[in-house]
C-alpha cells in the first residue's frame, strides 16, 4: 500500500543505512537534498534507485516536476544510493572504522560543492575568465537555504527534518510573499533555473538584441532589413520576476542633505552619480544592496521642470579618485520636487499609481546607463548579463513628504533603450513607443500582454504601451546607525559642491584657502576627509597631486592622523599650500583674461576658474 501522507523510508549506502521521513508530496528532488544532509555526503553525484542490481532502469530521478507519490513507494521500503562516476561520497576514516549512521555528525559540504549545489546549472560557466563582482563570487558559495525552526506539529527526533521544518530555497514563493519582497534576487533566480529537470542546461543568460545581426555571411552587407538569420525575433515584454540589486543604502542622511541643498536655494531639479560598492543584502535571500558613499554632481542645466546633462572633462578624475577608495558607480538620483507649502515645508505629490512612477523618457535613460554599466556574468556567452546600475527619484510621497524612491528598468527595457528601439510618447509620460521599421533601421516587432473586458490576456503591438512593464523596484534606505567614510561638516563649512556656481558655490583657490582655514594643522586628515575636495586637489595642475593622491586617501582610509599629516609636509601640497599664501591677494584683481588650456574668461585671478590653469 502506498503511503498516503508521512512515511518512512531506508536509504542503504556502503557505509550502513539510515531512516528518512519524508512527505509523499515533496518532490524527488528534496528526498535527494535530505539523503545528502542526513549522511553528510561530499558530492551530489549518486543516484537513488530500488534495485541495487540494475541502478538505472530503477532509478528515481532528481527533479522538482515528480513528487515522491508517483514511484509508489512503500513505507519502510528499502532504497539504495549508488555513486554516479566513481565518485567518493564520504569522508575518509581516519582509524579505519566504519561510519556510526546511528547518531552521524552533520557534516558541512565543501565551498566548492556548495557553489555547485547553489548555482544549479548543470554546464560550466561559458565565459570561465570573467572576473564577476566580489559580492557575486560571495554569494555563489552561500548555499540562500532559508532555515526554519521545527514546528509544533514534528513529531520525529532533533536530528531529523520534516516538510514543515526543512530549510526552504531562497526562490520560496510563499516566503517571499510574506515577507514583502516583492521581486526575487538575481542569485535566487539562478538557483531557481537550476532546480528545473533540465539543470539549467537550456537556460539563456544574455541579453537580448534589437538590431540586424553585424556580418551576417549569407547577404552583402548593404542588404535593406537583412535576411531571417540576422534579424532578432519579435519580443513579448514581461514583468521580470527578479532583480540585480535588492536595496539601495545611503551611508547617512547627510549625503542626501547636501545634494538637497541645491533644490533648496534654487528649486531647480538637480541629478547626481552615486559612488558606493555592492554587498549581501541580509534581508533578502541571496540578496544584493548598494551601499552609496558620496555623490558626485556632474555638469547640467537645471530647470524647474528638467535636467539635461553636459560633457564632464572631470568624470576620469573622478573615477580615480573613487577607485582608490574602493568605490564605483553604482547608480544615479534626481529629484523631481514641486513646493507645496513653503511654511510647512510639503511637497507635492504627482508621482503614484494614478500617474507614473517613472516616466518614459526617464526609463530610457535609465536603460541606457545600465547598458553602459553591465553586471559581469560568466553564464552568459557575452561575459556580461543584466546591470547593478539603479536609479533613485526624489519626489513627494503620498503625505507630500520629501521621499527617495529606487528603482531599475528590466534587461529587456535596458536593450530596447540601447538600441534605440524605445521613444518617448509627446504628451503621456507613462507610455513608451516603439519606434516604425524606416527605410535604414529594422525593428522588431515588440508586443504586451493585457486582458481585455471579459478578462481574457491578449497581445497588443507596443505603440504605445505602459512602462510599468519595464520597472523593477528597488527600496531605498539609510542605515539606523550611520556610517561615514567621509567627514561631514555642518553647512557652510563644507568644501564647495562641484558645479554649483549658479548657486555661489565655486571651487577655486580661494575657496581651497577658505576651507582649509578652518582647521588646525594636526587636522588635515578632518579636511581632506570630504570626497568632494579630494576631487578638486586630484584636477589642480599647478602641482603634480594627482601622482601622489593616492597616499592621502590610503592615511583617510586608515584615519591615520600622522600618515595625513606626513602627506600634508611634502613637496607638492606644501608648494600648493605656498602659492596660496603668496598669491591670494593677487587673485581679485579686475584683469579680465582667456584661459589657454580651456578658453574659459576668467575675471581678476592668477589660475582659471575652469580648469585651474595658471595665467601667464
Amino acid at each position: 500500500m502506498v503511503f498516503s501522507r508521512l512515511a518512512i523510508l531506508r536509504i542503504q549506502t556502503s557505509e550502513g543505512t539510515k531512516r528518512i521521513e519524508i512527505d509523499s508530496d515533496a518532490s524527488t528532488k528534496k528526498l535527494y537534498e535530505m539523503v545528502y544532509d542526513s549522511f553528510g555526503l561530499k558530492s551530489f553525484s549518486f543516484m537513488i534507485c530500488k534495485d541495487r542490481r540494475s541502478p538505472e532502469s530503477s532509478e528515481i530521478k532528481s527533479t522538482t516536476s515528480r513528487d515522491i507519490k508517483s514511484y509508489s513507494l512503500k513505507n519502510g521500503e528499502l532504497l539504495f544510493i549508488v555513486p554516479v562516476n566513481n565518485v567518493t561520497l564520504f569522508e575518509s576514516v581516519s582509524n579505519g572504522e566504519a561510519m556510526d549512521v546511528s547518531a552521524p555528525k552533520p557534516v558541512q559540504p565543501s565551498v566548492q560543492n556548495v557553489s555547485k549545489l547553489s548555482v544549479g546549472i548543470a554546464l560550466p560557466p561559458v565565459k570561465k575568465n570573467v572576473l564577476e563582482d566580489e559580492v557575486d563570487r560571495t554569494l555563489e558559495h552561500e548555499t540562500g537555504r532559508i532555515e526554519r525552526g521545527r514546528d509544533a506539529f514534528c513529531q520525529h527526533g532533533t536530528n531529523s527534518r520534516c516538510v514543515r521544518c526543512s530549510a526552504l530555497e531562497p526562490f520560496d514563493e510563499k516566503y517571499l510573499a510574506e515577507h514583502n519582497i516583492k521581486h526575487m534576487s538575481f542569485h535566487a533566480s539562478l538557483r531557481k533555473l537550476g532546480s528545473t529537470a533540465d539543470r539549467g542546461k537550456y537556460a539563456q543568460l544574455d541579453d537580448i538584441m534589437c538590431t540586424l545581426k553585424p556580418g551576417c555571411p549569407n547577404h552583402p552587407p548593404d542588404l535593406e532589413g537583412g535576411c531571417p538569420r540576422c534579424r532578432p525575433g519579435a519580443i513579448t515584454l514581461n514583468r521580470q520576476p527578479y532583480r540585480h540589486v535588492d536595496n539601495v543604502e545611503f551611508e547617512n542622511p547627510q549625503i542626501v542633505e547636501r545634494f538637497l541643498n541645491y533644490w533648496r536655494i534654487t528649486g531647480n531639479q538637480r541629478a547626481g552619480h552615486l559612488y558606493g560598492w555592492y554587498k549581501p543584502h541580509k534581508d533578502v535571500p541571496l540578496g544584493i544592496k548598494a551601499v552609496v558613499a558620496a555623490i558626485y554632481e556632474p555638469p547640467q542645466q537645471n530647470r524647474r521642470e528638467g535636467i539635461k546633462f553636459l560633457d564632464d572633462p572631470m568624470e576620469e578624475t573622478v573615477n580615480t579618485v573613487a577607485k582608490e577608495f574602493g568605490l564605483q558607480r553604482v547608480g544615479w538620483i534626481f529629484t523631481d520636487l514641486v513646493t507645496e507649502d513653503p511654511q510647512k515645508g510639503t511637497v507635492k505629490n504627482f508621482r503614484n499609481k494614478e500617474t507614473f512612477f517613472l516616466s518614459a523618457q526617464e526609463c530610457i535613460l535609465a536603460g541606457k546607463l545600465q547598458a553602459k554599466h553591465p553586471n559581469p556574468c560568466k553564464y552568459s556567452s557575452e561575459g556580461r548579463f543584466g546591470s547593478k546600475f539603479t536609479t533613485v527619484c526624489v519626489t513627494g510621497d503620498e503625505n507630500h513628504q520629501v521621499h527617495m524612491e529606487g528603482y531599475q528598468v528590466s534587461n529587456q527595457c535596458m536593450s530596447l533603450a540601447r538600441d534605440n528601439v524605445l521613444i518617448p510618447t509627446r504628451d503621456a509620460p507613462e507610455l513608451g513607443y516603439v519606434r516604425e521599421p524606416e527605410k535604414n533601421r529594422y525593428v522588431p516587432d515588440v508586443f504586451y500582454k493585457e486582458k481585455d473586458e471579459y478578462g481574457n490576456e491578449i497581445s497588443k503591438i507596443a505603440r504605445p504601451f505602459p512602462v510599468e512593464y519595464l520597472l523593477v523596484d528597488v527600496p531605498v534606505a539609510t542605515p539606523l546607525e550611520p556610517v561615514y567614510t567621509f567627514h561631514v561638516l555642518q553647512q557652510g563649512s563644507s568644501f564647495p559642491v562641484e558645479n554649483r556656481s549658479d548657486i555661489g558655490e565655486t571651487q577655486d583657490l580661494m575657496s581651497l584657502q577658505s576651507y582649509l582655514k578652518q582647521f588646525e594643522p594636526g587636522h588635515f586628515l578632518e579636511a581632506a576627509s570630504d570626497f568632494h575636495f579630494l576631487v578638486y586637489i586630484t584636477s589642480i595642475d599647478l602641482v603634480p597631486i594627482k601622482e601622489n593622491i593616492k597616499h592621502l586617501i590610503d592615511a583617510i582610509k586608515a584615519k591615520d592622523m600622522l600618515q595625513a599629516y606626513h602627506w600634508r609636509e611634502e613637496q607638492p601640497w606644501a608648494t600648493l599650500e605656498q602659492l596660496l599664501q603668496e598669491n591670494v591677494t593677487g587673485l581679485t584683481s579686475s584683469d579680465e583674461w582667456t584661459c589657454k588650456q580651456c578658453t574659459y574668461i576668467n575675471q581678476g585671478r592668477l589660475v582659471c576658474d575652469m580648469c585651474g590653469y595658471p595665467k601667464d
